[in-house]
């Protein structure tokens, strides 16, 4: 599928427990949209062979996460901010910055339980691209930052998806919301949206075992 242009500048902020998916999501969308993809645990890993995730460290990221956002909006790029956008005062000013550039701000907030995001966290798998530069975390530095984290409230503007869903259905949730904003035309809105199809309900020989439960369906 052709990257689908939006009609105008979008910042796509992103809030959800580590391990809820949103590298994976940000890179999905990035590559659905025509929109960079801004990567802090990646520029964070080009900065510095050893991160320590220090106050001063994060702050240098952060300045050039915003830098670089800036720069794109204030060219006509749309952007996917792939960061955990986990304080208010901090989704205040990236929506003041996307608005100054005429651009329209988009709160995406991945939801999943404690437990499995946890789960996820000791699973990563650094060989994957998803995976390679997430920050490392034991159980107390988990719960530290989740600690920290404010929801969305109802002065925000935001659409939850769920952290569990596969890409499909979760592009579904986001093209319909574009679609509302007026950022998507009906047509390249269908592009992004999972459509009924007819599925062949007789397995494939050639595909490998067989379920004999399954029985052939024949309309007249």
């Amino acid at each position: 599928m052709n990257k689908l242009s939006l009609t105008r500048p979008t910042l796509v902020l992103l809030y959800g427990y580590p391990g809820s998916g949103k590298t994976y999501f940000a890179r999905q969308l990035s590559e659905s949209l025509k929109a960079a993809h801004v990567q802090g645990d990646r520029i964070r890993y080009e900065l510095f062979d050893t991160p320590r995730y220090d106050k001063q460290e994060n702050d240098v990221i952060n300045h050039l996460m915003g830098y670089m956002t800036e720069e794109f909006l204030n060219a006509g790029i749309s952007v996917v901010y792939d960061a955990n956008v986990m304080r208010l005062s901090q989704r205040r000013a990236l929506r003041d910055m996307a608005r100054k550039a005429k651009a329209q701000p988009l709160l995406i907030w991945l939801q999943i339980d404690l437990e499995s995001a946890f789960t996820r966290v000791v699973k990563r798998d650094r060989r994957k691209a998803d995976d390679k530069y997430a920050m490392p975390l034991d159980h107390s530095t988990f719960e530290n930052l989740t600690g920290q984290m404010q929801n969305p409230n109802s002065t925000e503007d935001y659409i939850v998806i769920s952290g569990k869903h596969p890409y499909s259905t979760q592009q579904s949730a986001i093209m319909k919301r574009l679609y509302d904003l007026g950022l998507l035309s009906a047509g390249n809105a269908s592009q992004g949206m999972v459509k009924p199809e007819l599925v062949n309900l007789v397995p494939n020989p050639m595909g490998g075992r067989v379920d004999p439960s399954r029985r052939n369906i024949i309309i007249r």
